[in-house]
């Protein structure tokens, strides 16, 4: 997909510019955003939706009073037609020649001490206390990840090999999330569900089933990681460092 690293980035700043305002994404807007990237739904396709979720609400508008669209939820059953309307319009079309490490800036050496930095973040953690084992040998796993990258010269690889790594990295963090959640007292993983409820009110009747549980899910996972100091794993958090 192109520009697979700044999918997060370029639908906040289109959906800021299309707002015409600064708004800060929420929490939920995140979470729905790492759903749509995990769903595999493509740039073009969720920049259309929330084209058209806009237009929609400028032609209201015209004719009366409206609700100002305040989040991303807004736009996701526009993003869902557009998704759908892409696929029935080119089949195969969707796929795409992967980034070249000169477009996307995700040079070896830096993606390298970026890992290097994370595994240092892990064997650094001391919460939750019954996790440390686990930290330990994400650490040890990242490291070895690093030193692979660097002895790796085949230029023509690269471009595959960092798709191949963004796997590797998310399965090492979904893994994660599970020792979080094995080892965060019951209450406070209500705490965190009750929030994500509140969040989800207003937006539940324009999201399907599966959406919202998945929706919780990134929110439950955001809110974990954060709460107890953990590194993100994929490589899209590179660009905050």
């Amino acid at each position: 997909m192109q520009n697979y690293f700044n999918y997060y980035t370029e639908i906040e700043e289109h959906f800021q510019r299309r707002r015409g305002t600064l708004l800060m994404l929420s929490t939920l807007d995140w979470s729905l955003i790492a759903m749509w990237q995990e769903a595999g739904f493509p740039l073009e396709a969720v920049l259309t939706g929330i084209d058209a979720t806009f237009e929609k609400y400028a032609a209201r508008r015209a004719k009366g009073r409206v609700r100002r669209i305040n989040g991303l939820a807004y736009c996701a059953q526009e993003v869902l037609r557009a998704v759908e309307d892409m696929h029935e319009a080119a089949t195969g079309a969707l796929r795409k020649q992967a980034p070249t490490p000169e477009e996307t800036g995700f040079e070896t050496s830096r993606i390298a001490a970026y890992l290097r930095q994370n595994a240092a973040l892990l064997q650094g953690c001391t919460t939750p206390e019954n996790a440390q084992p686990t930290f330990a040998e994400m650490s040890r796993r990242l490291a070895e990840i690093a030193a692979s990258m660097e002895s790796e010269n085949d230029e023509s690889n690269r471009a595959f090999s960092t798709e191949s790594l963004e796997q590797q990295l998310l399965v090492l963090e979904d893994q994660l999330f599970a020792v979080l959640q094995a080892f965060t007292p019951p209450e406070n993983l209500l705490a965190l569900r009750e929030q994500s409820a509140r969040e989800l009110a207003p937006y539940r009747s324009r999201l399907q089933t599966m959406q919202i549980r998945q929706i919780e899910q990134q929110f439950l996972r955001r809110c974990l990681f954060q709460q107890n100091n953990l590194p993100r794993l994929s490589l899209f958090y590179m660009r905050q460092i």
